[in-house]
């Protein structure tokens, strides 16, 4: 009996899992590791900020301008350079769940007049 194909959020999930567990094992092979990770990681937050900052403008680009493979490849780059980012930060994905689960129901104006400069 063959199981039928995942939903894309479950395949998403399991994306997602997958990349944190490498993410979080490159990281401890530190400045001497020869992935791509671990180097990014290495550099600091202020290093990544800018991956992410760069990887966001090429999504946008995509959006506005390429077919929806290259959309779809360019947000893979954004999300891989964003868990590196949490992970330069000691960030936890539960966190980011715990902060979109408070915010489903609400309206996305209200919610963010709402929040309180940290």
């Amino acid at each position: 009996m063959t199981r039928p194909p995942l939903g894309p959020l479950t395949r998403l999930a399991a994306a997602l899992e997958h990349l944190s567990g490498t993410i979080d094992a490159r990281a401890l092979e530190g400045d001497s590791g020869t992935s791509w990770t671990a180097r990014l990681l290495a550099k600091g937050p202020d290093v990544v900020a800018a991956k992410i900052a760069e990887e966001g403008a090429e999504l946008a680009e995509a959006v506005i301008r390429e077919s929806d493979d290259h959309v779809a490849s360019e947000a893979a780059d954004v999300i891989y350079h964003l868990m590196v980012g949490l992970r330069a930060r000691g960030v936890p994905l539960d966190a980011v769940a715990a902060k979109l689960e408070a915010r489903q129901g609400a309206s996305g104006l209200a919610e963010k007049a709402s929040r309180k400069p940290d």
